[in-house]
């Protein structure tokens, strides 16, 4: 999935300039990208190519010019379009499990701290998702379906994250037992 049609379907609701997309991307912990000025401006670029969206450029006295965005009749159908694409399954890249898989030669306390680490870092990306999820989008007159499609989109992400947050639990158990078992605690 490309990012512009993230930024389009933000542009949807209200025109936006490029910095507005990236701080409301950039704060988001549902999107997966980081957001650089890269990502964003290349987007609106293509997108204003394609006629999908206009550009209106406001002089400031003293400031930078801003260039904001409106989405056009021909960026609403390719935004319509998109959304009835067939969905991707979901794609899993945790860095995190590729380390896992050869650390059988890493002591358990070390194993146990980094996956302490991870716990820790999994448990504050639930807790920003959860602060967030209460948090409404800044989306004038939203609707009650767009409400239930926003809260169901975050119960997916907190769901997930609880989820690896239990999986870490059941490995470090797991992994403290069959080190007393083997007898191998030290290692």
């Amino acid at each position: 999935m490309s990012i512009k049609y993230v930024i389009l379907g933000y542009i949807s609701w209200k025109p936006a300039t490029g910095y507005d997309l990236k701080r409301i991307i950039a704060d988001s912990e549902i999107l997966h990208w980081s957001a650089n000025n890269n990502q964003i401006y290349r987007g609106l670029v293509d997108l204003h190519k394609a006629e999908w969206v206009s550009k209106e450029v406001v002089q400031q006295d003293g400031s930078p010019s801003r260039h904001i965005y409106t989405i056009t009749p021909a960026g609403r159908e390719a935004l319509a379009a998109w959304v009835q694409e067939t969905p991707e399954a979901p794609q899993q890249r945790k860095a995190f499990l590729m380390q896992l898989l050869w650390a059988d030669d890493v002591k358990t306390a070390v194993l146990q701290t980094l996956l302490d680490q991870y716990l820790d870092a999994v448990g504050s990306k639930l807790f920003m998702l959860r602060a967030q999820a209460d948090r409404k989008p800044d989306q004038p007159d939203m609707n009650e379906r767009s409400q239930y499609l926003w809260n169901m989109v975050y119960r997916n992400a907190i769901a997930t994250y609880e989820m690896e947050l239990d999986w870490i639990r059941q490995v470090r158990q797991e992994l403290g037992e069959l080190g007393k078992k083997r007898g191998r605690s030290s290692r």
